[in-house]
């Protein structure tokens, strides 16, 4: 059996977790079978290790803050008919500890130990920290 690798993805124009949710909770309608995707242009090469318990972790303002488990990926054909990959996600977000993350372009790969953990339910529920004063603490070793 293969193992598991996430995906690192910029979350580009979000301003927190809650817009990245709103955004997907208006844009439900538009996918087959109200399931969140992202389409991207090229396929995951490790397709298998992805489908085995991946997820998505989602870069918000520079810091690393919520995942969403991959379902599946989809072929897709833009309008312009080129093959395009829909990452497809289970609905509803993750927090995860706030860990920096410098800019990058596309998606790129996380192994599972460099993953950041998930908040404790007790936390996932507290206000969060303006995004500056979370990458700070992050930085440090605080958060």
């Amino acid at each position: 059996m293969p193992a598991t690798v996430h995906l690192l993805k910029l979350s580009v124009g979000t301003e927190s977790v809650e817009d990245l949710a709103a955004w997907q909770t208006a844009q439900a309608p538009r996918w087959p079978e109200g399931m969140p995707r992202h389409v991207t242009r090229m396929w995951p090469r490790r397709e298998a290790e992805v489908l085995n318990g991946g997820s998505i972790f989602w870069v918000i303002k520079g810091l690393i803050q919520a995942r969403q488990r991959i379902a599946r990926l989809d072929r897709v054909t833009g309008q312009d008919g080129i093959e395009r990959c829909a990452i497809v996600l289970e609905p509803g977000l993750i927090r995860v500890q706030t860990t920096p993350k410098r800019p990058f372009q596309g998606w790129r790969y996380l192994a599972p130990g460099d993953a950041p953990a998930d908040l404790p339910a007790s936390r996932a529920a507290e206000d969060p920290l303006p995004p500056e004063l979370a990458g700070a603490l992050a930085e440090i070793g605080v958060i």
